[in-house]
């Protein structure tokens, strides 16, 4: 298998309608996310994902939840509110993003990831600036759910492959996919009106790989 870390440029074109059922579902979320009702990440950035069919084994989710709470935890501790950081794991791959700042911050950070125990690698994608504000992670908000929908809505995808991480507009795509996967999911993402830039965080695996993961369905 091998991992890789990508970024596509967003382009423009023709997006398919909005499943309703499939939006309003991450958009709810997502406003109590923002209403302080309940986190959807360990620091604040919009993710969605699914457990049920995913590509990890039970074990690796928990460790994966494991590692953000611990990291979360580390960095709140040794940073404070002067930073909006925010961890997501996905089979010990590491995401970090959001703002801080100074570079020491940054660095700092990262550290902190790097030592959790379990994490295989860390992306440190942290902005030295600002902290966003309400209305910009409002518009990661309608962002996250337009490229849920339109990966439900591909039907040579699967939804519970992937992890959508969104901050700032930039779109972080994290999963184990086949390269077939990981072209095609660039082409939908990258589509998506509001989409600034996509960074692929995959683990790419064979299509024999996949077999294993995803048993065929049983014949009726």
């Amino acid at each position: 298998m091998m991992k890789t870390f990508s970024r596509a440029p967003s382009s423009m074109g023709l997006w398919a309608a909005l499943r309703p059922v499939a939006l309003g579902a991450v958009l709810l979320g997502s406003v109590l996310s923002l209403s302080g009702c309940f986190p959807l990440a360990a620091g604040g950035a919009l993710v969605t994902g699914m457990v049920a069919s995913d590509r990890r084994s039970s074990g690796t989710q928990l460790e994966d939840k494991n590692i953000e709470i611990k990291a979360a935890f580390q960095v709140r501790q040794n940073i404070g509110e002067r930073a909006h950081v925010s961890v997501n794991s996905y089979n010990r791959q590491v995401l970090i993003t959001g703002e801080v700042p100074s570079a020491q911050d940054k660095a700092l950070a990262e550290k902190l990831v790097k030592d959790v125990e379990n994490v295989s690698t860390v992306l440190n994608e942290l902005g030295v600036m600002g902290n966003s504000s309400f209305s910009e992670r409002s518009s990661d908000l309608v962002t996250n759910g337009r490229v849920t929908a339109a990966i439900f809505d591909a039907k040579d995808l699967t939804t519970n492959a992937f992890k959508i991480v969104t901050e700032r507009g930039v779109v972080y795509v994290m999963g184990r996919v086949t390269a077939r996967e990981a072209k095609r999911v660039t082409e939908v993402v990258t589509g998506v009106p509001g989409v600034k830039k996509m960074v692929r965080v995959l683990e790419v695996i064979t299509e024999d790989e996949l077999a294993r993961l995803v048993p065929p369905a049983p014949q009726k």
